[in-house]
């Protein structure tokens, strides 16, 4: 089987634009969680988030033009992807090929969005000020209140797009839209692709920007938004907090990597994904759908849990959830449970772009073998069992990390990496 290496990644994200940017904050217990900066938020419940610094995030792009026509989730997966593409050398590589329109043929570009779409309907509220809430007035003036570039700015696949007429990269082009578990299932496909000989080389990229009143409220409404802060598996946990940001993965095969000489932070061992159709927001108490997620991924990378040295887990600080998880992971690993950490205590809930983010720092404390701990976790709750789960980093024995991913409507997801390339 096709090995995969990482050859690049892209981080925008509360708590910094590099991968050793962001692992340095966390290991020195900083958070990115603060009170909500670019909107007046006093009054609301829940005000917290971790938001990038830039109040217009499309300022970070350096095409001007294609300003105009994103917002500002997308920018920040565009930005994100470009800068993967530049740590992996492709565009150096492509000068060099023998036909660059080949190598832009055999180049995929995979990214995914989960929900977090950044103000898509406040266009018309203005109209919808004036028409007083009636309908027919609304709908009479509806076609010239409409401005030119909103279908533009507001598809889905608007960073895909502009990725691709950036990059100039003309190969196979997916949007994934599963909320959080869709970071995880871009990677799947690109190492999918790549096993099977459809593209030479991919890039994963996950981008979201819930941090807006519409999205806060919606959360806030369902019970998930932590109160001071999010505290994973602790018996204080009262829910999560919303993050902001774009991260991508340059991936490609092991062997060509190391055939151009290419720097390489990892190699994707394999992925697994599972559905539980029980409830939009429910998730099963006994871990189901997780416990599969993880025997598709340990199949797929043929491993077994005992090769497993660490564990980040979804983690997100909601009650059931946390609960649920635990139980999924007794289940798989027993009283065998290597070390279990989490990391949106500090980045927050990037959605979609969680997994990949944290994909990329299990790989940092795999190099470092040490566990960051959780900053937060004051008292592990009994709900959650023995749960090797600690406040203190802990070192680690192995090279294999397993990534844990959840999102609505009941999808998990898994990931499992290595720091080795021998």
């Amino acid at each position: 089987m096709t090995r995969i290496a990482i050859t690049g990644a892209g981080v925008v994200c509360g708590l910094g634009r590099t991968v050793e940017e962001v692992w340095q904050a966390l290991c020195g217990g900083r958070s990115a969680l603060a009170p909500i900066r670019h909107w007046d938020a006093t009054g609301w419940p829940r005000a917290l988030a971790a938001e990038v610094a830039e109040a217009d995030a499309t300022a970070l792009l350096a095409d001007r033009r294609a300003r105009k026509l994103m917002r500002r989730s997308h920018a920040f997966g565009v930005v994100a992807g470009l800068a993967a593409v530049e740590a992996a050398g492709w565009r150096a590589a492509r000068d060099a090929a023998a036909d660059a329109e080949v190598f832009n043929d055999r180049t995929a570009l995979y990214v995914a969005t989960g929900g977090g779409n950044y103000r898509d309907a406040y266009d018309f509220l203005p109209l919808l000020a004036r028409s007083g809430g009636a309908l027919p007035a609304f709908g009479s003036e509806l076609l010239h209140a409409v401005p030119p570039m909103w279908l533009l700015q507001t598809l889905p696949n608007n960073a895909l797009c502009h990725l691709g007429i950036q990059t100039g990269f003309s190969g196979p082009h997916a949007c994934l839209v599963t909320h959080s578990s869709g970071g995880v299932l871009a990677i799947g496909e690109a190492v999918a692709a790549l096993r099977a000989g459809e593209v030479d080389r991919a890039v994963a990229v996950a981008h979201e920007a819930p941090i807006e009143p519409q999205q806060l409220q919606g959360y806030a409404t369902l019970g998930l938004l932590a109160e001071h802060a999010v505290r994973p598996f602790d018996a204080r946990r009262d829910g999560c907090v919303l993050g902001e940001g774009g991260v991508a993965l340059a991936l490609e095969p092991l062997e060509a990597a190391r055939g151009r000489g290419a720097s390489m932070l990892g190699e994707v061992l394999g992925s697994g994904a599972a559905g539980e159709a029980c409830g939009v927001f429910d998730v099963r108490p006994d871990g189901d759908g997780l416990v599969r997620a993880i025997g598709a991924a340990l199949s797929d990378a043929g491993c077994a849990p005992r090769d497993v040295a660490l564990i980040v887990a979804h983690g997100n600080g909601t009650r059931a959830s946390d609960a649920s998880e635990a139980a999924a992971l007794r289940q798989v690993f027993g009283a065998a449970c290597p070390p279990v950490t989490a990391f949106k205590w500090a980045l927050g809930h990037l959605l979609a772009a969680a997994a990949p983010l944290e994909t990329l720092l299990a790989l940092q404390a795999l190099h470092g073998g040490v566990a960051p701990g959780i900053a937060t976790l004051e008292r592990r709750d009994p709900a959650c069992g023995d749960l090797p789960v600690s406040r203190d980093p802990r070192p680690l024995r192995g090279d294999t990390a397993l990534i844990l991913s959840r999102g609505f409507a009941g999808t998990d997801a898994a990931l499992l990496v290595r720091t080795g390339t021998a």
